[in-house]
């Protein structure tokens, strides 16, 4: 439990931290820094930092022994720009600016199928901000950091973060609900002090980081709901700020209680975002058959950044993620395909995408898990390949 003289003791080395960063900045530069998002104040050496602006020249970076990087003046310092982090090992952070003078958290690549990684970073105050993530019989954070198959594997009390919840394999048929609380303001709940945060929260599948969030502005409450995991895989977002009374400890029910129960937004979009994420989305198709996959990739992306909704730009982009062997990647976009699935060939989208999933599982040597998805293709159209398939699990042993 955080205690009060923990509290006093967080507060203190805030007010160190910060007279640390401000005593290293020149005049005219700006300073950011690097750290591991799996182990405490490990300083990440060796990081490229990018930052990019339409039509102008990108500034360059490159961090040292301290995990700092040092970038001359010449790009304006807002969200028109953005940052992307680089280094070998570590899955690359895109993140929108304001950047100055900030710590961020890069994720080391992951390589299990069902794995999942999410990082929590914040400015200088409130110091105090904790990741939580409940699922069936399990509520994880700073006073229980282990769960099944999942663990806290850094909590940050004294500002900036990171706070990293790994997940090392999402558990099928469980719903999984991630959220902020904010520690330092848990007794009032209508603070703004967590709207006024800066925080971000970064999702990792795989080597990708597949989610940003950015903390809603201008908001009353010391609890934002940043999303859910589904039963059968893909991300619901909420991104709502709530108001939630609670002492020292955050017990299990009274948590699900106050993030359970929400309605997931029905997110829109316009008419020109919708038509532009189909012009893109034709792009990379076309990318795809040239087997340009990385630009497919890249535009799937972008066709999905400016239609949440297009289920199409998913499956296509599950298909890319396959073709260069991205497997957890591809699963993710499959799972978000069959969700979004509609119309008169929404159930030929989720066969194949069952399908797809089911050869990744089939090729890892998961034999259960390729069953089901065999099975849940079967359920949605017949063919042959899919009875093929499930012949062949059940020649394994799976049910």
């Amino acid at each position: 439990m955080k205690s009060n003289s923990r509290r006093c003791f967080s507060i203190a080395l805030s007010a160190i931290a910060l007279f640390a960063f401000a005593s290293v900045s020149i005049a005219g530069e700006v300073r950011i820094q690097i750290l591991s998002a799996t182990v405490k104040d490990k300083k990440i050496a060796g990081a490229n930092i990018i930052l990019q602006r339409n039509g102008e020249t990108s500034v360059t970076g490159v961090t040292n022994a301290q995990g700092l990087a040092v970038v001359s003046p010449g790009f304006i310092d807002d969200r028109s720009t953005l940052m992307i982090v680089k280094k070998p090992g570590y899955s690359n952070l895109v993140v929108k600016c304001p950047c100055a003078n900030t710590t961020y958290a890069i994720s080391p690549v992951m390589t299990n199928l069902d794995g999942m990684r999410v990082v929590l970073n914040w400015g200088a105050t409130p110091s105090d901000l904790d990741s939580h993530l409940v699922y069936p019989g399990n509520h994880v954070y700073f006073i229980d950091k282990q769960g099944a198959e999942a663990n806290l594997d850094v909590d940050d009390t004294t500002s900036y973060g990171p706070e990293t919840i790994t997940i090392e394999r999402k558990h099928d048929g469980e719903r999984y609900i991630y959220a902020v609380h904010d520690y330092s303001n848990r007794e009032d709940m209508n603070s703004t002090a967590l709207s006024r945060s800066g925080a971000k929260v970064f999702v990792y599948v795989g080597q990708t980081l597949v989610r940003t969030y950015y903390v809603p502005a201008n908001k009353k409450g010391n609890l934002w709901q940043v999303f859910a995991v589904t039963e059968s895989g893909d991300f619901q977002d909420y991104n709502l700020m709530k108001g939630v009374v609670s002492e020292d400890r955050l017990e299990l029910s009274e948590f699900q209680s106050a993030v359970g129960n929400a309605q997931a937004p029905v997110l829109t979009y316009s008419a020109g975002d919708s038509s532009s994420a189909r012009e893109i989305n034709s792009q990379g198709e076309t990318a795809y058959h040239a087997g340009n996959y990385d630009e497919a990739i890249r535009l799937y992306q972008q066709a999905i950044e400016l239609d949440g909704n297009y289920g199409q730009a998913y499956s296509n982009l599950g298909l890319a993620f396959q073709k260069v062997n991205r497997v957890s990647e591809a699963l993710w976009a499959n799972r978000k395909a069959i969700a979004l699935a509609s119309g008169p060939t929404a159930a030929q989208v989720r066969a194949s995408s069952h399908y797809n999933n089911a050869k990744l599982y089939e090729a890892a040597s998961q034999w259960s898990n390729a069953m089901r998805e065999y099975k849940a293709a079967k359920r949605e159209k017949a063919n042959p390949a899919y009875d093929k398939g499930i012949a062949r699990m059940q020649a394994k042993g799976a049910n």
